[in-house]
């Protein structure tokens, strides 16, 4: 993140291509950015512990921007074997507590795969320190306290000043903590002085770290000064410490595991066999590269991980779509067996169904064999994914079953002049004037190969009255339009719609409170291909 801030900040300050200075991984590049950032006179020096925070206000000023920019950048993301390791320890009783600086739900995501449950962690962000008091003084373990804020939070914490004022009361609460046990800090840096500050005040309690302090450093560099300090200091007062050399995290929570045979690895052998080597079909070089068909899906690369999850008296699916039309709620969801799961504000949802008499308010994790079928998972995830394209490319979209007909909003728009160019006029009315079709196109989420693809298919979108009389005209109408449109012009369709949805990033919602639905979709179609024995 921070090599992409310096990004921002050099192309917009020198009015660059960002694409001339892609490649951050090249050394010649690294040290323009870093010369830059040095000549501003208002940046810290590359390396100085507030560099993060400083680099972050700098490319986003607005507190608005900050938090929508951590939504993209772990809206899709999934845990790793670190964090699955870190749960299983959890589940065991080998640690109680986690103190986090992170904004994203990784953790809480491993926990419902490990335990089987959404419920097992309690998650107390910076807006209850109270909570974290409470929770912590009663045992309720395992909890997790989110030092900076939650993601989706309204007090995340990004800047210099906001590091600085860090809650008084929740630092209160970890200086306590680490008087009753010991603490190992992986992952973490020490860059802001508040957090640095708390664990240096807990030294000067008596007693303190009773389980010994340990820092985990990757890399060869030297840790920064005030970690060194706080270790020394630690030494001096009797507290059993010292700098841990590791590769990374999940190296190092790997060898801990194999040292502890009462795990339960359930969670962490399904992770290992997901991952596979995989060979993708070669690209088309020329014509020696045929038989081949081309298929109309692109792979949805990312999803999101979990919903809200709100048990309460209300119906059906139906019920579910009526009480949200009329408390005119800003909210996606839908009605399974295990509750009403959806994506909106925690406020929008508690507004919506607590005349429902909600028993249970936590959060559903999407698992891979319920989007096998079309479930109502599988639906909402297609609800979700064409908001979230509608809201992008100025879309209108009716649902029809288990798919979505999207159609141009304002088809005289420029946006869809490729689209014109290809199938001529993109809109008009039939059966004199009661009838209005659009151009559009047809999309649902089917699986296939252990993994969710959007499926397109060009469609006249047309708005009838509902007679069977409208209904016929309409699709004749269609059928008539389209009958010509052989292999070599659907496949100019299947060009255009594909090429304006892959590659986005879509976020259903754009909220920054409550859960929104993000998704990643991908750069080319699927096809198949000839496999010689």
């Amino acid at each position: 993140m921070i090599w992409q801030f310096k990004q921002i900040l050099y192309a917009a300050q020198r009015r660059v291509p960002l694409s001339t200075i892609a490649d951050t991984g090249n050394p010649s590049v690294r040290a323009l950015l870093d010369a830059h950032v040095s000549g501003s006179g208002s940046l810290p020096v590359p390396g100085a512990p507030d560099e993060y925070a400083a680099l972050f206000e700098a490319a986003y000023p607005a507190e608005k921007d900050r938090r929508t920019f951590i939504d993209g950048m772990i809206g899709g993301a999934k845990p790793a074997y670190g964090h699955l390791a870190l749960a299983a320890l959890l589940k065991a009783g080998h640690a109680h507590l986690i103190w986090t600086t992170n904004f994203d739900h990784l953790v809480a995501d491993a926990c419902a795969q490990t335990y089987g449950t959404t419920k097992s962690l309690s998650v107390v962000a910076l807006d209850a320190p109270d909570l974290a008091a409470e929770q912590i003084a009663a045992q309720q373990w395992p909890i997790e306290v989110k030092l900076h804020g939650d993601f989706r939070s309204r007090r995340l914490k990004n800047t210099p000043d906001e590091l600085r004022q860090q809650d008084a009361q929740l630092r209160e609460v970890l200086v306590d903590s680490c008087r009753r046990s010991g603490l190992v800090v992986g992952g973490y840096s020490g860059r802001d002085a508040s957090i640095m500050d708390a664990l240096e005040a807990a030294l000067e309690r008596p007693g303190a770290f009773p389980g010994g302090l340990f820092w985990l450093h990757r890399g060869e560099e030297p840790p920064f000064e005030r970690v060194n300090q706080l270790l020394e200091r630690a030494q001096a007062v009797g507290v059993d410490s010292g700098l841990v050399r590791i590769e990374n995290l999940d190296e190092a929570l790997r060898d801990l595991v194999r040292l502890l045979p009462d795990l339960d690895s359930t969670a962490l052998d399904s992770l290992g066999q997901k991952q596979r080597w995989w060979t993708a079909a070669p690209a088309l070089t020329g014509k020696h590269n045929w038989p081949l068909v081309r298929l109309n899906g692109i792979e949805v690369e990312s999803i999101p991980t979990n919903a809200r999850r709100v048990v309460c008296g209300i119906g059906g699916a139906a019920d579910v779509r009526d009480a949200i039309l009329a408390a005119k709620a800003d909210l996606i969801a839908t009605r399974t067996s295990g509750g009403v799961i959806g994506f909106g504000s925690d406020q929008e949802f508690r507004r919506v169904f607590a005349p429902y008499d909600i028993t249970d308010f936590d959060l559903s994790v999407f698992e891979d064999r319920r989007l096998r079928y079309d479930s109502g998972e599988r639906g909402l995830l297609r609800e979700a994914l064409v908001r979230g394209l509608c809201s992008v490319h100025g879309l209108d979209a009716q649902r029809r079953r288990n798919v979505h007909i999207l159609a141009p909003h304002d088809p005289a728009d420029e946006h869809w002049g490729s689209l014109r160019s290809l199938v001529g006029p993109l809109q008009g009315r039939i059966d004199g004037g009661k009838v209005r079709w659009r151009e559009g196109v047809a999309v649902r989420l089917d699986w296939a190969d252990d993994r969710l693809w959007l499926l397109v298919e060009p469609r006249i979108d047309t708005d009838d009255d509902g007679s069977t009389a409208s209904r016929a005209k309409a699709a004749d109408f269609a059928r008539e339009r389209t009958a010509r449109r052989y292999n070599r012009d659907a496949d100019k369709l299947i060009d255009f719609w594909t090429g304006l949805f892959a590659g986005e990033n879509v976020r259903a919602l754009g909220i920054g409170d409550g859960i929104d639905a993000s998704f990643a979709v991908g750069r080319r179609t699927a096809f198949s291909f000839r496999v010689t024995p």
